[in-house]
């Protein structure tokens, strides 16, 4: 196979400390084991980037990170983001005439609709990250068209547009070498992610504070007024923001808690941080939102619950959670090998019914 992938133009890959954009990591995992395999990859990223392709194409395009400082105050910041991912799409698709290309896979599926409806020609493919809002369904089927495809990354995020033209639902995989299992925990629970309203950050943080348990927060935040209102006020011995950890680092916080808190306030289309924690064998007490039940054994690698109360009853029962049943069920559904091979196995089979 010979495939044109992206995924943003913002950032390099790897992308830059205290960025949390988990489509990038997948992205390069899939490169990377495609071409392992045998496979040719065009991996269009801007400047500076380092991931295992083929040929990693720029166009001279600066990471946006690195310039966007120079521009006027008054800047239209949405449609900048737009287009320079933009700028990277229209160059799969002017390479594509002398490349020919037997597929495109692209990540942010809203810039790249119009540019697959002038190529016929050939298969685009994009991986869903995003819950599919009404807006969102509606925009996607406007812009229909036989050789454009949907990756799911769970069940549950097919459900608001379930008529569009889907592949296999894939889920995101994580290099399990990259989070060792421990069998024994620690004493505290764990929130990792962006600490935004979806995420339940607020939630977790008064979860801990009525059960009087140690709860660390680690991940990226803006310092808005969600942080000074709902988080920053109940920080101290108890409560503590670790900050921003790079993801090989992730693993010693981890495999040391002894719950991983997900009371979540939107549909997770997947939620890698919850197969990490299980890698590392803690298990994971989840809202039951969206992707969760697909991912969460309830009462083998962790608990779904509906609310408050029932987290509370969770984390007093999570000793009942076997650790090494929260590995396996990583190992047997959530590896990069097997995202890897269901990618490819979708792509050719796409590539076959385009060329009959």
């Amino acid at each position: 196979m010979k495939i044109a992938m992206m995924v943003a133009g913002q950032f390099p890959i790897p992308q830059p400390q205290n960025i949390v954009y988990a489509p990038m990591d997948i992205a390069a995992y899939i490169s990377e084991e495609l071409v392992k395999r045998g496979h040719t990859v065009h991996f269009y990223a801007p400047t500076g980037s380092r991931v295992k392709a083929s040929k990693i194409i720029s166009g001279n395009l600066s990471p946006l990170d690195k310039v966007i400082k120079k521009f006027e105050k008054n800047a239209d910041f949405c449609k900048i983001f737009s287009l320079w991912d933009q700028y990277l799409i229209s160059l799969i698709f002017k390479n594509h005439k002398k490349e020919k290309y037997d597929l495109i896979h692209i990540h942010p599926v809203d810039r790249a609709l119009p540019f697959a409806l002038e190529n016929f020609d050939v298969p685009v493919v994009y991986t869903l990250h995003d819950p599919i809002y009404s807006w969102r369904a509606k925009i996607f089927n406007l812009f229909s068209s036989k050789n454009q495809y949907y990756v799911p990354i769970s069940n549950a995020q097919k459900k608001p547009a379930p008529e569009l033209n889907y592949l296999k639902t894939i889920y995101n995989g994580i290099k399990l070498e990259e989070f060792p299992f421990s069998e024994k925990s620690g004493d505290y629970l764990l929130f990792v992610g962006r600490i935004m309203k979806e995420k339940g950050v607020a939630e977790a943080v008064q979860i801990a504070k009525k059960l009087n348990e140690k709860l660390l927060i680690i991940g990226p935040t803006s310092k808005d007024n969600y942080w000074n209102k709902k988080i920053k006020p109940y920080l101290g011995k108890k409560i503590k923001y670790i900050g921003y950890v790079p993801r090989k680092k992730l693993f010693r916080y981890y495999r040391n808690a002894k719950a991983f808190l997900f009371p979540l306030q939107w549909d997770e289309p997947f939620g890698l941080t919850m197969t990490e924690s299980m890698a590392c064998g803690t298990p994971v007490i989840a809202y039951n939102r969206g992707s969760i039940p697909e991912i969460i054994r309830n009462g083998k690698n962790g608990f779904v619950v509906k609310n408050l109360k029932e987290m509370i009853v969770a984390i007093k029962n999570i000793e009942k959670i076997n650790r090494k049943e929260c590995r396996s069920s990583v190992e047997a559904q959530f590896s990069f090998k097997t995202m890897a091979d269901n990618y490819e196995k979708e792509f050719l089979k796409i590539i076959r019914k385009n060329n009959d």
